[in-house]
């Protein structure tokens, strides 16, 4: 398969995650139960978990420390080497959830327990909502393309072979992101009285994804010496909006072990996509 092919699909698949995740409501007469909920929110946290950590802060790391190293003319295990190649990541993480807390501060949104943040605006609820959820897309994507930009680099050299460990964070972003489009698509459907325009509604809250996906995928390849800070940038991102949002509404139900274990479910699934295919 040609690389460009990888890199068409995984932008893609993101996208159809929410889209087929958003048709199951024509499936559900009202809503999501609380407990159903609780593991959907679960398992895209620990996705996100496993994708921050695997696929882009122990790149970020690795290609930290070649870089100093190469500077350097030094070894990788030297110490100067190692403290050097982390502070891209350390800096990558502080300055992706500073974005996330922008984005949080300017954007009027709306969060499920009632919580509103953003400039004051006259808009409705339902499209503050809307706003919230494509807010927390906006790492996942940029996640995505920075995993593809990152390989890309690599690709006259390696094969496009390279691209198939990008291809699974794609496949583990469509993953979370298939529970994520019911979410978002069944409140809307509830509340315009139409499961057309809810299912609409919910599949357009991902469109911003595969945008996000090209941004990263362009600055991560144009600019290959800021790959680690990039890489980092996704991750404290994803952090942020796991800390913030996705662990306080699946533990609100009061059913923790639940939580807890869809987490830990959709870690380990993340886990051995990056690990088996990357």
């Amino acid at each position: 398969m040609s690389a460009t092919l990888y890199v068409v699909i995984g932008f893609l698949i993101i996208f159809l995650g929410t889209t087929l995740g958003s048709a199951l409501v024509f499936f559900f007469k009202t809503s999501i139960s609380s407990k159903l909920n609780t593991i959907f929110l679960g398992f895209a946290a620990g996705v996100m978990i496993a994708a921050a950590i695997f696929s882009l802060i122990i790149p970020s790391l690795e290609q930290g420390n070649s870089y100093f190293s190469s500077v350097l003319n030094s070894s990788s295990d030297d110490p100067l080497v190692i403290f050097l190649g982390v502070l891209p990541a350390i800096g990558g993480i502080v300055i992706g959830g500073l974005f996330l807390l922008a984005l949080d501060h300017i954007i009027p949104h709306i969060h499920k327990n009632g919580e509103e943040e953003g400039i004051k605006s006259r808009l409705n609820k339902e499209i503050k909502f809307f706003l919230a959820v494509t807010i927390h897309n906006i790492p996942e994507g940029l996640t995505v393309g920075f995993a593809f930009g990152s390989a890309w680099a690599s690709v006259s050299s390696n094969g496009s072979s390279v691209l198939i460990g990008p291809l699974a964070v794609a496949i583990g972003m469509a993953i979370q992101n298939f529970p994520e489009g019911a979410t978002v698509a069944l409140p809307f459907a509830n509340a315009l009285n139409s499961k057309t325009k809810g299912f609409l509604l919910g599949s357009a809250s991902g469109i911003v994804e595969p945008i996000a996906a090209i941004i990263g995928f362009f600055l991560s390849f144009a600019l290959i010496g800021a790959q680690p800070w990039f890489l980092a940038f996704g991750a404290g991102a994803m952090m942020y909006v796991v800390i913030e949002d996705l662990i306080p509404d699946a533990m609100a139900n009061n059913k923790p072990h639940l939580a807890t274990w869809s987490a830990i479910i959709g870690f380990i699934i993340m886990m051995a996509l990056d690990v088996c295919l990357g």
